[in-house]
């Protein structure tokens, strides 16, 4: 499943820098805009929680599965971002890059951490 997904996420980059390439943006355009993307897909993932809550009086609620796609979106986008700065070895980079921030907040050792079945 791992090389699907960034071979779907590599796909995506591609198609991406084609289309900004063909706009005669730059590579650091096409990354600054990639970042301000991931931007704008926080911000519909915040409306989504908003609608969630039902804390817009002007509006009625809305599922929280809008809100879970709305931030599998900002995931993907970010995804993207990362394969479009660094196409050549964005899955290692982040592999590398959450193994140093994971261990700040887990135990050393893969046994260490509760499987769900434990925490109930």
């Amino acid at each position: 499943m791992h090389s699907t997904v960034w071979d779907t996420i590599h796909r995506l980059a591609r198609r991406f820098n084609a289309h900004d390439a063909a706009l005669g943006l730059d590579q650091e355009e096409q990354w600054s805009l990639q970042v301000l993307k991931i931007a704008e897909e926080t911000g519909e993932a915040s409306q989504a929680v908003i609608g969630a809550r039902g804390t817009n009086p002007r509006k009625a609620p809305t599922p929280w599965e809008d809100a879970h796609a709305e931030v599998a979106d900002v995931a993907i986008t970010a995804l993207v971002a990362l394969a479009r700065m660094r196409p050549d070895d964005a899955a290692e980079f982040l592999d590398r890059h959450l193994a140093a921030k994971s261990a700040k907040f887990l135990p050393a050792g893969p046994s260490s951490v509760p499987a769900p079945a434990e925490l109930a």
